[in-house]
């Protein structure tokens, strides 16, 4: 056979076991070396780089992405033949031995790129004889298994740049705090020559803050010496290598938004990832914003016990976080800094009220003109009260919500259908709700707990016109439709309420702000937690003051210590994008303007002398004819209300304000005056219409009394709200008359027996009411 069919054999077998090394599978490169991860505003600035999971910083980026500078530099630098050879150089590791071994110079090794790999990935101790040949031998094997640009990327990536830094991307960021393709020539060859002799270099290089140590500049203009040779004399490089050059300190690495980023690289942990580049939707700016904003508000209120704070600002337009402050003080281990307050679980206290309101108006129980009762009442077992311990009498629905009266806000709440204020948290995504019956009413007052996060999402869906929508910490989270859960029409209308909410220190403001703000405070129990809430422009911003602990302070009240710095923040971004404008407000189609009576919320009859416009739905809101202001026949001889027929001579007309006797009452402890309509004279008709039915207040609605024993003295009060006209109340239990009690009167009965009984009040108009009670035996 002629030697060239041997030959040939010889190759194509050599080709064959080639091809079967490369195309056998194995595992890329890039699996043995844990990643960093780095996290960047929406802006492109880093916040940070994350150490990877064997605590260095590395990030391994493709090598169509390295600069085409970086990767002829560190192949003129470091192994010339890099393309041509099998693993190894025989001319460079004879030469190395010649000058190590024969010659006794500096040591030399000789390694190429696939060699320096070798030893990296395999460990190797290879300043032995016995140690270099086993670095020959990997390399080869590398060559078998791997492409010349699979080598060269993954050495790329994992050459050494002193102490914990390892590959040029997380060498670009952390010395130049730039991604490998910004980086400029001088820049490229600097980092190019590192690797060769990492610690002796960068600590002469950093210990010089003036530019590139001696050592390290010499070898980069060696290099660019060479890099002129290969490529050409460029007087536009020339000028660039005469500029100073300084590296900055790994110390320098940026840490913002802490609180934020541990968030996301926890949950892109959980989730399995492990990206190398991740962009956020924080905004750099607005987050130091608000953080500046905290600690100027916890440096003021340190004085009065106030320790910590947490903020977020959230944009309504694709429900991106622009800002997270966890805590006052990240770093500050006093206030447990690390926790992130954002999402921890705290009582909202009055921050939950606009969606009560929001859901009365989508059932048709009020409009932002209804008049509530801030009265003393009960709602089953639970009384609630009012923080300052007044109760204001008739107050519409928006002063109620603006002035956060408790007592008409659980008022409403108590008459919602479904969705109530559970159903509604929980289709929200309130998480780790207890159950209803836990809460009852008190939920409506701040009694379950919620999150920042979760307030925030619940604001920006009344932003967002009644849309939820899950918020967004990574600009590649996908924008999610959203589901309504509020009309737009009852998000329209309760916005409108929160807008009408003077701000705090309006009174000393010159410019008031120059977008509405929406917004509500709120405070827990106890003292523990002072929130503001609201929106303003395109953005939702919510702030809490108070301490990790949970200890109770009475400077933490939302509209005195939150409101201001809520109001702070809103300002500092006002001011700092002039570019702010309110979103596209339209009126829904539904929703119409009509005329009210102002005394009670109810359209206007004939004698109501003052009258608004409000918000109305028609076919939802509730509708009907104010009987307030009500013309009354006087006797002018007697002052008595005159009897039918009226004699012109001896009557006239007046119109008199019928206040229910509990609203009367609040009116005469408040100290307000009110004409008392006149006692009707013996006349055996009704004077002014048929009014308003008695209202029983006791015995509560579901409640259970007790009978202790044959000769118990526990008895049951009556009470009821009557028409203003009403002068005698007569009380029935089951049928059987019991007593009668002037207006505003308490009337006590004691049972009998055991079991479920019916009391009934009615006025002197032929009006009534009924409520069943239930008589307990306890022995």
């Amino acid at each position: 056979m002629p030697r060239w069919h041997n030959a040939l054999a010889a190759a194509s077998f050599v080709l064959v076991v080639l091809a079967a090394f490369r195309l056998w599978p194995h595992e890329p490169l890039s699996a043995a070396l844990p990643s960093s991860t780095a996290l960047y505003d929406d802006q492109g600035k880093l916040l940070r780089l994350t150490l990877s999971a064997d605590d260095k910083y590395r990030l391994w980026v493709p090598l169509a992405d390295m600069p085409a500078a970086l990767v002829d530099g560190v192949l003129l630098h470091e192994d010339a033949w890099f393309r041509w050879h099998p693993g190894f150089n025989p001319v460079s590791l004879a030469r190395g031995a010649f000058v190590t071994y024969v010659q006794g110079g500096n040591r030399q090794g000789g390694s190429t790129i696939t060699m320096q790999l070798a030893r990296l990935k395999y460990r190797l101790n290879t300043r032995t004889p016995a140690g270099k040949a086993e670095q020959v031998a990997r390399a080869f094997w590398l060559e078998l298994r791997y492409s010349k640009n699979e080598i060269l990327e993954a050495y790329l990536n994992s050459a050494p740049y002193g102490r914990n830094v390892e590959g040029v991307a997380a060498a670009s960021l952390v010395y130049f705090g730039k991604a490998p393709d910004r980086l400029s020539l001088p820049e490229a060859l600097t980092l190019a020559v590192i690797p060769q002799d990492p610690t002796r270099r960068l600590r002469e290089t950093l210990a010089d803050d003036d530019g590139l140590g001696a050592g390290l500049a010499a070898a980069r203009d060696r290099l660019y010496a060479r890099w002129r040779d290969a490529h050409g004399a460029d007087a536009a490089n020339d000028a660039l290598f005469r500029l100073p050059l300084a590296l900055k300190h790994p110390s320098e690495l940026p840490f913002a938004a802490p609180h934020a980023i541990d968030q996301i690289v926890r949950e892109n942990r959980m989730a399995g990832g492990e990206a190398p580049r991740i962009d956020t939707t924080l905004d750099l700016a607005l987050q130091r914003t608000l953080e500046r904003q905290l600690r100027e508000a916890v440096k003021r209120l340190g004085e009065r016990g106030v320790g910590n704070a947490a903020a977020m600002l959230v944009d309504t337009r694709d429900l991106g976080i622009k800002a997270m402050v966890g805590s006052a003080d990240y770093f500050n281990a006093g206030i447990a800094g690390q926790v992130n307050g954002t999402a921890a679980k705290r009582s909202p206290g009055s921050t939950l009220k606009p969606f009560i309101y929001a859901l009365g108006i989508d059932q048709g129980v009020l409009h932002p003109r209804t008049v509530l009762r801030d009265v003393p009442s009960s709602f089953g077992p639970f009384t609630p009260e009012n923080y300052d311990g007044r109760f204001l009498g008739p107050v519409t629905a928006t002063d109620a919500l603006v002035r956060s009266r408790n007592i008409p806000a659980v008022w409403v709440a108590s008459q919602l259908a479904s969705p109530d204020l559970y159903d509604f948290l929980k289709s929200a995504g309130v998480a780790r709700m207890a159950s209803q019956a836990h809460y009852g009413l008190a939920l409506v007052l701040g009694g379950g707990e919620v999150t920042m996060q979760e307030l925030a999402t619940l604001y920006a869906m009344l932003a967002n016109r009644g849309v939820l929508k899950p918020l967004r910490l990574r600009a590649d989270a996908p924008r999610a439709a959203g589901v309504r859960l509020l009309s737009e029409e009852a998000s329209f209308m309760t916005l409108d309420m929160l807008r009408q909410n003077p701000r705090p220190d309006e009174a000393t403001t010159a410019t008031p702000a120059r977008l509405p703000i929406y917004w509500k405070t709120g405070t827990s129990w106890g003292f523990r937690d002072a929130w503001t809430a609201g929106s303003f422009g395109p953005y939702v911003l919510v702030v809490w003051l108070g301490n990790f602990d949970g200890a109770g302070n009475p400077a933490l009240i939302g509209v005195e210590a939150a409101a201001p710095l809520f109001f702070r923040i809103a300002d500092a971004i006002l001011a700092q994008d002039r570019t702010l404008a309110e979103p596209a407000w339209t009126v829904p189609a539904h929703v119409k303007r009509v005329e009210v009576c102002l005394a009670s919320g109810d359209l206007p009859n004939a004698w109501c002398p003052q009258r608004g416009m409000t918000w109305f739905i028609p076919g939802k809101s509730p509708i009907r004819v104010s009987d307030v202001h009500r013309p009354v026949a006087i006797d002018t001889r007697t002052g008595l209300a005159a009897c039918a027929p009226y004699d012109p001579a001896t009557t006239r007309t007046e119109v008199y304000e019928f206040w229910p006797s509990d609203l009367a009452r609040v009116f005469a402890q408040a100290g307000i005056p009110r004409r008392k309509p006149p006692a009707q004279g013996d006349c055996g008709e009704l004077v002014a219409g048929d009014g308003q039915a008695p209202r029983i207040t006791s015995p509560v609605r579901g409640a259970a009394y007790t009978l202790r024993g044959a000769h118990a003295d526990e008895r049951v009060a009556f009470n009821v709200t009557v028409d203003a006209g009403v002068r005698q109340v007569y009380w029935f239990v089951d049928d059987a008359y019991v007593g009668a009690a002037a207006p505003g009167e308490t009337l006590f009965w004691q049972a009998q027996t055991p079991g479920r009984h019916v009391a009934r009040a009615v006025d002197d108009r032929g009006r009534g009411d009924a409520r069943e009670l239930r008589i307990v035996a306890v022995d």
